[in-house]
């Protein structure tokens, strides 16, 4: 199955007042989810930085569907939509059990060691294969 899945429990520091996780959070599990899958594909950032490129963040769209809360277990999904050129997509998913809490997306842009925009070198579109689901 192409969908990298990972678990984690909501410590208190990622949620507001009334316990739910604040907003700004499901972001970071987005990227703690895109995190663990590149390096279960032998990409993780510093091997990235050794081979001399880097994919900051382009743009990210967020759908809420529901609230997590203090304590609970999640599973955070992640998978490849797109890998061409200089972009690299990522579809993320944040579920408590059966429930969608949040999905939405994350574009990369791989740059080189100087800062400029760069194709995605081979190396990693070979490995992101095996993560890539086409809609």
């Amino acid at each position: 199955m192409p969908y990298f899945d990972c678990s984690y429990r909501v410590p208190y520091a990622d949620t507001d007042q009334m316990q739910v996780v604040y907003y700004a959070n499901y972001l970071e599990y987005f990227e703690r989810s895109r995190t663990e899958m590149l390096r279960s594909i032998g990409f993780p950032y510093s091997e990235m930085e050794k081979l001399g490129f880097f994919l900051p963040v382009k743009e990210a769209h967020v759908t809420y569907h529901a609230s997590a809360c203090y304590d609970d277990l999640l599973t955070l999904r992640s998978y490849v939509s797109e890998a061409r050129g200089a972009r690299l997509t990522i579809q993320s998913e944040v579920r408590r059990g059966d429930e969608l809490l949040v999905s939405g997306s994350v574009t990369l842009c791989c740059i080189n060691s100087a800062h400029k925009v760069t194709r995605l070198p081979a190396e990693l579109l070979e490995a992101v294969k095996l993560l890539t689901v086409n809609d």
